[in-house]
């Protein structure tokens, strides 16, 4: 793994061998990766929500293949996505990538837990479903047996036996919305509501295109695959383009066997 934004003097050259100075040749810590993905501090108010997506995209531009992320992410890829949730108070993703990807819940992590427990953490983060229709398995794990019980967010006129199936099942209900689908903003203050401050969003494309349109994304890790899919795999935003394309800052670049991790924030 080696630095590539911002340049700081461990930031060498490439030798001649074709390594550099800053920790390349050699698989970064656990406590490196979250240093260098740590949320901003709390200001003189208290915490105010602050919500990163974390995705992966081809060169190509395609977030997935096959219909799954895991074909085009790579094992460092997915340390760093360990390691943004154990930053996290809770992770917030769409019904249909809980559909596809198979989610499970959260676990704690005996390496973080220390980091955790000193910010005020719970063992694992809780896991936030966005969902209109309630039309879920909710005899999975992923709400029968978390260690955090799992969010359910939805509109105030979900079905009533959608709700009260989600919350037999041990899920907490969630009203982010006026009707059947969930308004991001108010998906936002709820969980902000909650305690839950630090926000991570896993997607699908969908979920991540309404964070774009309603502008509360704060933040984007985004792994840049070197692979090339072709076909008509989905970016990592869907849904209608907004007016003006939001402009973001680059905040840093690691590289690793030639993908790309990068932060973009908020400009």
């Amino acid at each position: 793994m080696r630095r590539l934004f911002p340049v700081t003097d461990e930031t060498a050259a490439p030798a001649p061998g074709g390594t550099s100075g800053d920790a390349a040749g050699r698989e970064w810590s656990l406590d490196e990766l979250a240093a260098a993905y740590a949320y901003p501090e709390p200001g003189p108010g208290g915490p105010v929500p602050w919500l990163r997506a974390n995705m992966v995209s081809t060169l190509d531009g395609a977030a997935q293949h096959g219909g799954r992320s895991q074909p085009i992410s790579s094992a460092t890829d997915m340390r760093i996505f360990g390691t943004l949730r154990a930053l996290a108070d809770v992770v917030v993703v769409g019904a249909e990538t809980v559909r596809k990807e198979g989610y499970r819940p959260a676990r704690a992590r005996e390496d973080f837990a220390a980091m955790r427990e000193a910010a005020g953490q719970q063992p694992a983060p809780a896991i936030a479903v966005v969902t209109a229709s309630l039309d879920l398995d909710f005899s999975l794990p992923l709400f029968t047996s978390p260690l955090v019980p799992t969010l359910v967010l939805t509109g105030a006129a979900a079905a009533p036996d959608r709700v009260a199936a989600a919350e037999k099942a041990g899920a907490r209900v969630v009203t982010a919305g006026d009707g059947i689908g969930v308004d991001p903003a108010r998906a936002v203050r709820a969980l902000a509501d909650l305690g839950h401050t630090r926000l991570l969003t896993e997607g699908g494309p969908r979920l991540l295109g309404q964070m774009v349109a309603a502008g509360v994304l704060d933040e984007l890790c985004l792994t840049v695959s070197p692979m090339l899919t072709a076909g008509d795999a989905q970016r990592i935003a869907g849904g209608p383009a907004v007016t003006v394309p939001h402009r973001f800052g680059l905040v840093s670049m690691l590289e690793e066997d030639g993908f790309l991790f990068t932060r973009y924030g908020r400009a």
